[in-house]
């Protein structure tokens, strides 16, 4: 079903613009009922992905039954919302893989990272440290679940770079 009152690019780009799916190249809103109560909700699915990026309350019309139809500046906002939202996830997700933390030696600043390997069978992560250049001095295997923070980035330096606790073959 489709709105005849949607401007006519929608018709010809071939993107929905209907009272309960709106979808453009990237994102597509869904207005759903809410399983959790007598209300509803929109979902916002991302291009190629079958799971909601984001699901939200959604508001009720005006006959306080069926759901308020999606238009255009309704659906403008769910896309910054959406988008805002995936890449907050997607930089807290990098943060949690990828961490480091710079301490003093002897021999200058050395930055210590932990770049983390979330794999399903076999999490791992590459402990390693680079000197003020950026040289790799070190580099170990360790444990998905290796702590990095000052104190075990310094006690790795210290030690000369010897095999950390967590450390695998």
């Amino acid at each position: 079903m489709t709105d005849d009152n949607a401007p006519d690019n929608a018709q010809e780009n071939g993107f929905a613009q209907e009272p309960r799916l709106w979808q453009n190249e990237t994102w597509t809103a869904k207005v759903i009922k809410n399983d959790d109560d007598d209300g509803w909700a929109v979902a916002m699915f991302k291009d190629g992905e079958s799971e909601a990026a984001l699901i939200g309350p959604w508001t009720m019309g005006r006959d306080k039954k069926n759901p308020k139809p999606l238009d255009g500046t309704a659906f403008i906002t769910l896309v910054k919302t959406a988008s805002e939202f995936v890449r907050r996830s997607e930089q807290q997700l990098h943060a949690t893989l990828h961490q480091s933390v710079t301490v003093n030696s002897r021999d200058g600043r050395i930055t210590v990272l932990l770049d983390i390997v979330p794999d399903d069978d076999n999490p791992y992560a590459t402990l390693s440290a680079q000197d003020e250049g950026g040289d790799m001095l070190a580099e170990a295997r360790v444990d998905a679940g290796f702590q990095l923070n000052r104190n075990s980035a310094q006690a790795w330096v210290d030690a000369a770079y010897a095999k950390p606790k967590g450390a695998r073959g």
